[in-house]
């Protein structure tokens, strides 16, 4: 009888011991897995990082990752707002309406909407504007650098091929848009037209238009290689905002910008690549819409090309349910 008691308590013991192991053995599991999802959380924050600063005091966010993009973030489309030492105000406009100016609500709203958002602006010598960029940067974590382009009116079809090479680099997207920082957009909206099933890879919206090649230099849109282009544009989308698909942006970055043409407008320039690449004109009116609609994508003045005195229409826009709904 005692050796039936001893053989059942070593039974139970070794049964007790096999718990005990196999409990174990499910902890460490779980304490496997919650590593590996910290790990992640982590490695998404940090690809949603975009800006960081060097020893110099410039903004990092166009540098190249790894060979083969294998770190780009895969997104639904980049949204790039042009921007410029001069546009603090608008900027600031901006943060108060559409553009979240928090990381955590701009996280929420890139996640909800599948689309990234950050101020495109180049470079200047003005130590004093670069220190002042610095410290928004630093404050609203917000900023895709340009650091090979000087940040000015006269560059901005440099600039523009500047900002879709850097955005291709980070961003692995099935649109790249080009909005100005002048511009209400309707995130959501954007979201869903973007999302369209389209049979064309090679695609170009915005809204498409026509106009007179203006040849006298007092004009703002002046082009001085107008017996280039005649006496009436191509149709090309307006700049104030348009979007390229991956494989148009995919050819746009190849080019050698020693062998292609800029013309004074960047909009121009990129319509006229546009004719070159045989790509799909997707001419969408919602993107150029005067007023809040259900349907509006983005609103601005055509008159301005962009909403007139930005600052205070921004604020006004805003107030209005239809557009922030």
């Amino acid at each position: 009888m005692l050796s039936k008691v001893i053989n059942s308590n070593s039974n139970l013991r070794h049964r007790r011991q096999c718990l005990s192991s196999a409990f174990n053995v499910f902890c460490l599991a779980i304490g496997i897995l919650g590593f590996l999802i910290g790990a992640m959380a982590l490695y998404n924050y940090s690809s949603f990082n975009l800006t960081s600063w060097d020893g110099n005091g410039t903004v990092g966010g166009s540098v190249a990752p790894a060979p083969g993009f294998s770190k780009r973030r895969r997104v639904l489309g980049f949204v790039g707002v042009q921007t410029g030492f001069g546009s603090t105000e608008r900027r600031k406009a901006l943060r108060k309406t559409w553009f979240p100016s928090d990381p955590q609500s701009l996280r929420q709203l890139e996640e909800s909407t599948g689309l990234a958002f950050r101020f495109v602006i180049g470079k200047t010598g003005d130590e004093t504007k670069m220190a002042e960029l610095r410290g928004e940067a630093e404050e609203y974590d917000d900023f895709l650098m340009l650091d090979d382009i000087e940040e000015s009116y006269s560059n901005l079809p440099a600039k523009t091929i500047s900002f879709f090479r850097a955005a291709y680099e980070s961003f692995d997207a099935d649109f790249y848009v080009k909005l100005d920082d002048d511009v209400y957009l309707r995130p959501g909206r954007l979201s869903l037209l973007l999302q369209r099933d389209r049979p064309h890879p090679l695609t170009y919206i915005g809204c498409m238009h026509k106009g007179l090649v203006l040849t006298d230099p007092g004009q703002k849109w002046y082009e001085p290689r107008s017996d280039l282009l005649g006496h009436e544009y191509f149709s090309y989308a307006g700049g104030s905002i348009y979007a390229l698909s991956y494989e148009v942006v995919e050819n746009l970055v190849g080019l050698r910008r020693d062998v292609v043409r800029l013309f004074s407008n960047e909009d121009v320039t990129i319509g006229a690549w546009m004719l070159a690449m045989n790509v799909h004109h997707e001419d969408d009116r919602a993107l150029c819409e005067p007023e809040c609609r259900p349907s509006s994508v983005a609103v601005w003045d055509d008159g301005c090309s962009g909403l007139c005195n930005p600052e205070a229409r921004m604020l006004e826009l805003h107030e209005k349910e239809i557009c922030r709904g």
